[in-house]
């Protein structure tokens, strides 16, 4: 059910957010392979990043990222000094903006834009590739997944903004 346009929270939820960065990227060739660290990537509509193993995969999945602020208390969490954004295995990892709040919102990033489509939650393989509890380290601090809305490029170093909805 849709909130009230006039009631407190829906204009919480629709407060700005200010941009952050794109401080990494990355794409999977292929399952269980490496993540391969990269300086660009293209998005597109029905394949969304090129050259990731989930390309073909149109549909709410396309692109998942990361905060760094996440990343250092996933890190905090396992114990450690720091926790890769291979270890995670998402494409884009970002610097100074809440990824949470462009739930159900679209966003521009590079020259593409995309739609939040929910939470990144983690999988089975955190045990395997971070070690005892990193599934429960990893819990709630995931990120989020996009979908592709319109094509473009992403470079490190790219501002990510909110849309802001038209009044």
């Amino acid at each position: 059910m849709p909130l009230n346009p006039s009631s407190s929270l829906f204009h919480l939820l629709n407060a700005p957010v200010k941009p952050g960065r794109i401080i990494w990227l990355g794409v999977r060739p292929g399952r269980r392979e490496a993540v391969v660290p990269v300086q660009k990537i293209d998005l597109d509509l029905s394949q969304g990043v090129i050259g990731d193993r989930y390309s073909r995969a149109a549909g709410s999945r396309q692109v998942t990222l990361i905060q760094a602020e996440h990343l250092e208390a996933i890190a905090s969490h396992l114990g450690r000094s720091e926790v890769g954004p291979a270890d995670l295995r998402r494409n884009i990892v970002t610097r100074g903006i809440n990824l949470l709040a462009l739930k159900e919102k679209r966003f521009r990033i590079g020259s593409a834009v995309l739609e939040t489509t929910g939470e990144c939650h983690p999988c089975s393989r955190m045990e395997e590739i971070l070690g005892a509890g990193g599934y429960n380290a990893v819990r709630g601090l995931g990120g989020i997944t996009a979908r592709v809305v319109a094509i473009g490029t992403v470079r490190v170093d790219d501002e990510l903004a909110p849309i802001e909805p038209e009044t």
